[in-house]
């Protein structure tokens, strides 16, 4: 894994709800929403949940962090 994915090597837990993928990123439940919903970060679906996998928020944050380092005035 990345640097980046180092703070979520201490989780066990492979899937999260879309209210613990918030609290992961440290962001709030409809921010979060949304990001699924336009599909930059990834689901999938165990019956009718939809859980957030660990490693999508990791490609995420991997994502954010590259067009930061790729475009610095962007923030």
């Amino acid at each position: 894994m990345t640097g980046n994915a180092t703070a979520f090597q201490g989780s066990e837990d492979l899937l999260l709800s879309i209210k613990d993928a918030a609290k992961r990123l440290n962001i709030g439940r409809t921010l979060m929403y949304e990001l699924v919903g336009t599909g930059q970060v990834e689901t999938v679906h165990i019956g009718r949940l939809h859980r957030v996998p660990v490693s999508a928020l990791i490609r995420y944050v991997e994502r954010l962090t590259t067009q930061h380092t790729n475009n610095p005035e962007a923030a």
